[in-house]
């Protein structure tokens, strides 16, 4: 397992920090933000795989913003999993 710390663009939070285990994701967490949904978010996709994570989250939009925490955290996992995977 390899831990990763993202710097998120367009959105609150200040970083994602989460571990990748091949293509599962855990222990997801946020700092700042919203903090009642991001810890929602963290318990809902841990044990997902990157491509699910994806799914559900990739292109939602916050506030017109084009991005959302969600939107980030699935660009995040997936630059990982590409980076692990080179």
């Amino acid at each position: 397992m390899e831990h990763f710390d993202y710097k998120p663009r367009g959105v609150c939070p200040m970083k994602i920090s989460f571990d990748l285990d091949g293509d599962k994701v855990h222990n997801v967490s946020f700092l700042g933000g919203c903090n009642g949904n991001l810890q929602a978010i963290s318990r809902v996709v841990e044990g997902m795989t990157v491509e699910q994570i994806e799914g559900y989250f990739k292109g939602i939009s916050c506030s017109g913003k084009g991005t959302s925490c969600s939107d980030q955290l699935a660009t995040a996992v997936r630059a990982a999993y590409e980076k692990n995977s080179n």
